[in-house]
């Protein structure tokens, strides 16, 4: 029996070729470069909460969070920097804004990289030297954050408001500024709450430096509308090869920061895909409950970590086809649905069976999968209508 090839083909095709950049190195983590984009998110606790803030990071580590920022607005979230960055799992950066001093104790406290705003930290242009030397000394990179609500003042009497020239200058003149010293280990974002205004104030700064560029929607909102932002703005960036680092800004939990993060890295192909489920959105000829199905399938495998695709189909005119094309699959209706192994139908249970038996036959081929060393991969999306 000829063995049918599931999924993508091996080297799967490019949205486009990559943005050249130089590499920094944020701790463990590489950034830039050939090195894959990673995704991260910032803790809400105080930092000063030193057991609060490392259960957060240890939460966001389990999601797949690869590097963590954290706040230090005061004296008492910098003293807490030495003990939090030797004790995550992952690079941590602090955020610093209005006082230069907290620059100099993250560096010295052992911070994977600091990230600084110069549109708010006052006689900012005056401590890049001694910031520069700093850094250099412990190895540290600098990320210059720049942000629309806080833009240097004389750039928004200079543009009138903060459009991407805008951003793209302030992040060019700080960087000029670290380059005059000799350091040059920095990475820049220009984050904005308009996706168009982002992506267009990155497009500047890809045409104009080899800097990584960290992505970011400022204040992009509560999890529904600020997903759609972010996967807005990443998608158009990302498919033009634009981009080294992520984090998606949503009024939720860190950890759904994470998630999104993720998915719209797997959705673009730029992160192997792990457990997909292709689900149809339904319609007047599904004779079964298909939402049902779909959550309670997805919830069942929810954490599996290997690259399975599982259709969920709720009719008979793309069901089996779907199913078919998938690892894993059923083509439901009439009360009962046809489960798939692999393209072949192995059995046909009652409705209220099938939700047990995906499970079942998803836990038989994770397992054979691991014992065959399969832990990433690039299984096809699905889309059926």
């Amino acid at each position: 029996m000829t063995a049918i090839s599931l999924g993508m083909p091996d080297v799967p095709i490019k949205l486009a070729e990559r943005r050249k950049s130089r590499q920094i190195q944020v701790g463990t983590v590489a950034v830039g470069g050939d090195a894959p984009i990673s995704v991260q998110s910032m803790t809400t606790t105080r930092t000063s909460d030193i057991g609060a803030t490392l259960q957060q990071i240890a939460e966001l580590t389990a999601s797949g969070c690869q590097i963590v920022r954290v706040a230090c607005p005061t004296q008492d979230d910098a003293d807490a920097l030495p003990v939090i960055a030797k004790k995550s799992q992952i690079p941590v950066i602090a955020d610093i804004h209005f006082q230069p001093k907290y620059v100099f104790a993250a560096i010295e406290a052992g911070c994977a990289a600091v990230r600084v705003n110069p549109g708010n930290i006052k006689q900012f242009d005056d401590k890049v030297k001694e910031i520069a030397q700093a850094a250099k000394d412990h190895g540290t990179p600098i990320r210059i954050g720049v942000n629309a609500g806080s833009l240097d003042r004389r750039l928004l009497q200079k543009y009138g408001k903060a459009t991407p020239e805008a951003l793209a200058e302030s992040a060019l003149w700080e960087a000029s500024l670290f380059e005059e010293h000799g350091f040059r280990d920095i990475k820049i974002s220009v984050k904005h709450n308009d996706p168009v205004v982002m992506v267009n104030a990155y497009r500047l700064l890809a045409s104009q430096c080899d800097y990584p560029l960290h992505l970011g929607v400022t204040e992009a909102g509560p999890a529904f509308q600020g997903t759609i932002k972010s996967a807005v703005a990443f998608g158009a960036l990302l498919s033009e090869g634009i981009g080294d680092t992520i984090r998606v800004s949503l009024s939720a939990p860190p950890v759904e920061e994470i998630k999104v993060g993720n998915q719209i890295l797997e959705s673009l192909g730029l992160r192997p895909r792990r457990l997909e489920i292709v689900s149809c959105p339904s319609c007047g000829r599904a004779q079964v409950d298909v939402y049902k199905l779909a959550e309670e399938v997805t919830a069942g495998l929810d954490g599996m970590e290997v690259p399975l695709r599982v259709a969920v189909m709720g009719c008979v005119v793309n069901g089996p086809g779907e199913a078919r094309e998938a690892d894993l699959g059923v083509a439901s209706g009439n009360g009962k649905g046809q489960i798939f192994v692999k393209g072949e139908v192995i059995k046909t249970v009652p409705e209220s069976k099938i939700v047990e038996t995906l499970i079942e036959e998803a836990m038989k081929i994770a397992e054979q999968m691991e014992k065959d060393g399969v832990t990433s991969g690039e299984p096809s999306v699905s889309v059926a209508g």
